[in-house]
Protein backbone atom coordinates (compact mmCIF):
# COMPACT_ATOMS: atom_id res chain seq x y z
CA UNK A 1 0.00 0.00 0.00
CA UNK A 2 1.36 3.49 -0.68
CA UNK A 3 2.28 5.97 2.06
CA UNK A 4 0.12 7.97 1.36
CA UNK A 5 -2.70 5.76 1.32
CA UNK A 6 -1.92 4.21 4.57
CA UNK A 7 -1.87 7.28 5.80
CA UNK A 8 -5.47 8.39 4.58
CA UNK A 9 -6.81 5.25 6.07
CA UNK A 10 -4.97 5.38 9.57
CA UNK A 11 -6.51 9.19 9.52
CA UNK A 12 -9.66 7.84 9.09
CA UNK A 13 -9.83 4.99 11.57
CA UNK A 14 -8.43 7.62 14.35
CA UNK A 15 -11.18 9.84 13.18
CA UNK A 16 -13.76 7.72 13.02
CA UNK A 17 -12.72 6.41 16.68
CA UNK A 18 -12.89 9.69 17.40
CA UNK A 19 -16.17 9.83 16.86
CA UNK A 20 -17.78 6.66 18.33
CA UNK A 21 -15.59 7.61 21.69
CA UNK A 22 -17.56 10.23 23.12
CA UNK A 23 -15.67 9.37 26.65
CA UNK A 24 -12.69 10.85 28.16
CA UNK A 25 -9.72 8.50 29.48
CA UNK A 26 -10.47 9.36 32.96
CA UNK A 27 -14.38 9.20 32.98
CA UNK A 28 -13.57 5.38 31.44
CA UNK A 29 -11.55 4.82 34.10
CA UNK A 30 -14.24 5.88 36.63
CA UNK A 31 -16.57 3.93 34.61
CA UNK A 32 -14.75 0.86 34.45
CA UNK A 33 -14.60 0.33 38.34
CA UNK A 34 -18.27 0.27 38.73
CA UNK A 35 -20.47 -2.97 39.64
CA UNK A 36 -22.34 -1.31 36.31
CA UNK A 37 -19.62 -1.73 34.27
CA UNK A 38 -18.14 -4.90 35.48
CA UNK A 39 -21.42 -6.85 34.97
CA UNK A 40 -22.58 -5.46 31.63
CA UNK A 41 -21.59 -7.62 28.44
CA UNK A 42 -20.38 -11.29 28.07
CA UNK A 43 -17.79 -12.75 29.98
CA UNK A 44 -16.07 -16.30 28.94
CA UNK A 45 -16.68 -18.68 32.24
CA UNK A 46 -17.52 -15.35 34.70
CA UNK A 47 -14.31 -13.91 33.74
CA UNK A 48 -13.37 -10.40 32.65
CA UNK A 49 -16.14 -9.50 29.97
CA UNK A 50 -14.91 -8.57 26.67
CA UNK A 51 -16.61 -5.06 26.80
CA UNK A 52 -14.48 -4.25 30.34
CA UNK A 53 -11.44 -5.82 28.58
CA UNK A 54 -12.02 -3.54 25.36
CA UNK A 55 -12.63 -0.32 27.62
CA UNK A 56 -9.24 -0.91 29.54
CA UNK A 57 -7.88 -1.18 25.96
CA UNK A 58 -9.57 2.13 25.34
CA UNK A 59 -8.19 4.11 27.99
CA UNK A 60 -4.46 3.22 26.71
CA UNK A 61 -5.65 4.35 23.55
CA UNK A 62 -7.10 7.78 24.62
CA UNK A 63 -3.73 8.02 26.01
CA UNK A 64 -1.49 6.86 23.16
CA UNK A 65 -0.58 9.82 20.73
CA UNK A 66 -1.72 8.90 17.54
CA UNK A 67 1.78 8.98 16.13
CA UNK A 68 2.62 5.87 18.52
CA UNK A 69 -0.61 4.00 17.42
CA UNK A 70 0.24 0.40 15.89
CA UNK A 71 -1.63 -1.85 13.47
CA UNK A 72 -3.09 -4.02 16.67
CA UNK A 73 -4.08 -0.73 17.91
CA UNK A 74 -6.08 0.47 14.64
CA UNK A 75 -7.55 -2.69 14.15
CA UNK A 76 -8.96 -2.94 17.73
CA UNK A 77 -10.11 1.20 17.30
CA UNK A 78 -12.17 -0.32 13.85
CA UNK A 79 -13.41 -2.74 16.49
CA UNK A 80 -14.78 -0.38 18.63
CA UNK A 81 -16.20 2.11 16.07
CA UNK A 82 -17.86 -0.80 14.77
CA UNK A 83 -19.38 -2.21 17.75
CA UNK A 84 -20.68 1.28 18.63
CA UNK A 85 -22.11 2.03 15.68
CA UNK A 86 -23.68 -1.49 15.91
CA UNK A 87 -25.39 -1.39 19.02
CA UNK A 88 -26.38 2.95 19.10
CA UNK A 89 -28.87 0.98 16.13
CA UNK A 90 -30.07 -1.25 18.97
CA UNK A 91 -31.28 1.66 21.08
CA UNK A 92 -34.11 0.18 23.37
CA UNK A 93 -37.55 1.99 23.89
CA UNK A 94 -37.78 4.66 26.93
CA UNK A 95 -35.36 5.59 29.25
CA UNK A 96 -31.98 3.92 28.70
CA UNK A 97 -30.42 5.40 31.64
CA UNK A 98 -29.36 2.57 33.95
CA UNK A 99 -29.96 -0.72 31.22
CA UNK A 100 -27.51 -3.30 30.30
CA UNK A 101 -27.35 -1.22 26.91
CA UNK A 102 -26.15 2.25 27.40
CA UNK A 103 -23.69 0.37 30.31
CA UNK A 104 -22.07 -2.18 27.44
CA UNK A 105 -21.89 0.74 25.17
CA UNK A 106 -20.05 2.70 27.98
CA UNK A 107 -17.43 -0.04 28.20
CA UNK A 108 -16.45 0.66 24.76
CA UNK A 109 -16.55 4.13 25.53
CA UNK A 110 -19.87 5.92 23.98
CA UNK A 111 -22.19 7.20 26.23
CA UNK A 112 -25.13 7.69 24.08
CA UNK A 113 -26.25 10.22 27.18
CA UNK A 114 -23.83 12.58 26.14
Amino acid sequence: MAPERRDQDRDEIVSAFDEAVNMTASQMEKWLDTEESKSAGQSDGGGESVGHASGRRIVELLRTRKADLDDDDLAHMRKVTGYVHRHVEQRPEGDVTDTRWRHSLMNWGHDPQK
